[in-house]
């Protein structure tokens, strides 16, 4: 089978999310890094793509050079990732999508539900993927547990509670360093801080593993150091399409706590509880039971987190890895087999509704809204 092409659009040198693409896209020879605008500076881009193995004439200054340079190409490219700064997602990720690229973006996918709507209005008519880059739900064992749940293994699901709370932004002298401060200003990160940061991956896992939407929600946002415009801590209550209640709390000012995200499912026969930091566990326990830890590559395991499962029992997969894995289901997807688990663009819409829904919600004291995106309603 031959590689399929695969171009990245940001994620340059020193970038938090570029490496793990490039070892998530490169893991399994299923794609060739062979383009690339990778920095907001055209020269610097240029020179480290090619410092990466990509040729001089698609190591391109910018998103819109590399369009006009690979439409037209009888060898384009097959797969572009966008993992530029949230405020240039939906530009890009629309322009490549009526090109008639394939497309994964980082989330948050857009900074508006309307450019959401208006994203998964132009896949549906592309007839292309495009793709939101939810990578803890690529992890075996949260595949393992949306089939447990799926398969009625604890019965129907009455309350998930999620948590996505750290303290690397816990240090108020630390505000002004660009790193930080991009994320509680709005004109960069739109609407929302922390939530639209971290909250939306703990509310996409709640959807994920339960296989059911957010319905509704009320929200409490704080930002706990003054300069902030944004949110660094949120609380936000929820119910779920199917009748299961949700509680999520996210932080960026938890000082002592490292990713701090995990979830538990409790359903009417049993509960499950997985976290990012010992990704190969997942915990169950049947209701009346004892509880027991169900390994990563252990016999036994759902079909989809044998698939996903790489290395032997008691070898540890990290983050690249479930990267990795949502490549795989994007290699698959684009060979005509599509994968159930990958999250698409109605998910990365929904997770918008939810963000523009929890700030009116915070806004008005907490009251509840519909977190649905107008055109699934």
């Amino acid at each position: 089978m031959s590689k399929l092409r695969w171009g990245m659009i940001g994620g340059g040198h020193g970038s938090q999310i570029g490496p793990a693409h490039r070892l998530g896209a490169l893991a399994d020879g299923r794609f060739e890094f062979v383009a690339g605008a990778l920095d907001h500076r055209p020269e610097k881009g240029r020179a480290y793509a090619q410092r990466l193995g990509i040729g001089a004439d698609r190591a391109y200054g910018d998103w819109t050079e590399m369009l006009a340079g690979e439409k037209d190409r009888d060898d384009r490219v097959d797969l572009v990732t966008v993992a530029t700064p949230n405020a240039t997602h939906f530009e890009i990720t629309k322009a490549f999508l009526e090109a008639g690229f394939n497309v994964l973006c980082e989330k948050p996918m857009t900074m508006s539900v309307e450019e959401g709507q208006d994203i998964v209005r132009v896949a549906e008519a592309s007839g292309k993927i495009c793709a939101v880059n939810y990578c803890y739900s690529a992890y075996p064992m949260v595949r393992q547990a949306r089939a447990m749940v799926r398969a009625g293994e604890i019965g129907k699901v009455r309350l998930v509670v999620t948590n996505f709370a750290h303290g690397h932004h816990g240090d108020a002298t630390d505000a002004d360093n660009p790193r930080v401060r991009w994320r509680y200003d709005p004109d960069m990160a739109g609407a929302s801080g922390q939530f639209a940061d971290c909250g939306i991956h703990a509310l996409h896992m709640a959807s994920f593993i339960c296989d059911d939407e957010v319905e509704k929600l009320s929200a409490d946002f704080a930002s706990t150091i003054a300069s902030r415009q944004l949110e660094d801590d949120a609380m936000v209550n929820f119910r779920m399409s199917g009748g299961a209640v949700g509680r999520l709390w996210t932080s960026s000012v938890a000082i002592g706590r490292q990713h701090g995200f995990d979830i538990q499912v409790f359903g009417e026969t049993g509960g499950l509880r997985w976290a990012s930091e010992q990704p190969n566990q997942l915990i169950y326990t049947p209701v009346g039971g004892r509880t027991q830890i169900i390994e990563k590559g252990e016999a036994g395991l759902h079909a989809d987190a044998q698939r996903l499962s790489r290395v032997s029992i008691a070898h540890p997969e990290g983050f690249p890895l479930a990267v990795a894995n949502i490549y795989c289901d994007l290699a698959d997807a684009i060979a005509g087999e599509p994968r159930d688990g990958l999250p698409n663009a109605a998910a990365g819409l929904r997770s918008m509704a939810a963000v523009h829904g929890a700030v009116a919600s915070a806004r008005a004291g907490g009251a509840w809204v519909d977190a649905r995106p107008p055109m699934f309603r």
